[in-house]
C-alpha cells in the first residue's frame, strides 16, 4: 500500500489520486498543510510541496510529474489498453505537453490562486500568509479560466480525449485542476459545451468518486460539483 501526503484541494494531489484510482492501487491518505512547514514532511520533500508518494520499497517520491512517471514505469505496462501513457514517442510528448500545461500553466494562472485565496487562507495564520481573500487575485484567476476552458473545448472537439483517442494523464491532470475550482463554483461551464461534455465523461469515472465525496466544513460544494449531469 502507498501513502500519499496530500491536501484534499491540492490539484496536483488530486491528479495522483485519479491515476491511482484508474490503476486500482491501494492508497492511504495523509493530509499535509504545507504552510506549516513540518520538519518531518520537509525530510520527505525539501521543497515542502504536495503531493509526496511513499512506497516502503522506494525512497519518497515528490511531485506530481515524478510520481506520474514512476507509476507509469512501475505499473503502466501491466495495464494494457488501460495504460495512461501511450506507446509512441509522439503521443507521449503530447501527453507530457498537456500535463505541463495544466500542472504548471493552469495551476499558476487559475487553480493555485483560487484555492489559496478561497480555501488555504482560511487555515493559515497571518504569519504564514493567511487573512481575507484578495479580490484582485480571484478576479484575475476567474478571467484566466475562460481561455483555458476554450482551449479544453477545442481539444475535446478535435479529439476523442484531450491528447488523442483514449484517456491519458492529460485528461486526469486537466480534470484534477478543474475539479478543485468546480467545487468552488468558479468554472463557467455554460461558455463551452464541448469542454463541459468532456469533463462530464471524465467525472463519471469510478476513480473520481472519492474526490466527489469529500466536502470541506464551512465551504459547501457548488451545484455542479457532484452532479454528473450538470
Amino acid at each position: 500500500m502507498f501513502t500519499l501526503f496530500h491536501h484534499p484541494f491540492c490539484p496536483h494531489s488530486r491528479f495522483i489520486r485519479l491515476i491511482v484510482g484508474e490503476y486500482g492501487l491501494e492508497l492511504r491518505l495523509t493530509e499535509e498543510r504545507t504552510w506549516e512547514r513540518r520538519e518531518a514532511f520537509l525530510l520527505l520533500n525539501a521543497a515542502g510541496t504536495t503531493p509526496v508518494l511513499v512506497d516502503d520499497r522506494e525512497p519518497p517520491i515528490p511531485g506530481a510529474a515524478i510520481i506520474a512517471e514512476y507509476l507509469d514505469e512501475a505499473y503502466g505496462q501491466g495495464m494494457g489498453a488501460k495504460r495512461l501513457m501511450p506507446e509512441t514517442i509522439a503521443e507521449r510528448v503530447e501527453v507530457r505537453r498537456l500535463m505541463a500545461w495544466f500542472n504548471e500553466k493552469f495551476f499558476e494562472e487559475v487553480s493555485h490562486p483560487l484555492v489559496t485565496e478561497r480555501i488555504y487562507k482560511r487555515f493559515m495564520s497571518e504569519e504564514n500568509g493567511g487573512g481575507p481573500p484578495s479580490a484582485d487575485v480571484m478576479r484575475a484567476a476567474k478571467a484566466n479560466v475562460r481561455y483555458h476552458l476554450a482551449y479544453i473545448g477545442w481539444l475535446a472537439q478535435t479529439r476523442n480525449f484531450l491528447a488523442g483517442d483514449r484517456l491519458t494523464y492529460a485528461d486526469l491532470a486537466a480534470a484534477a485542476h478543474l475539479s478543485a475550482i468546480d467545487y468552488l463554483g468558479d468554472v463557467p461551464w455554460s461558455e463551452d459545451d464541448a469542454a463541459k461534455a468532456w469533463y462530464a465523461r471524465v467525472k463519471s469515472r469510478p476513480s473520481f468518486r472519492p474526490l466527489l465525496s469529500e466536502w470541506l466544513a464551512g465551504v459547501p460544494a457548488s451545484r455542479t460539483y457532484v452532479d454528473l449531469d450538470f
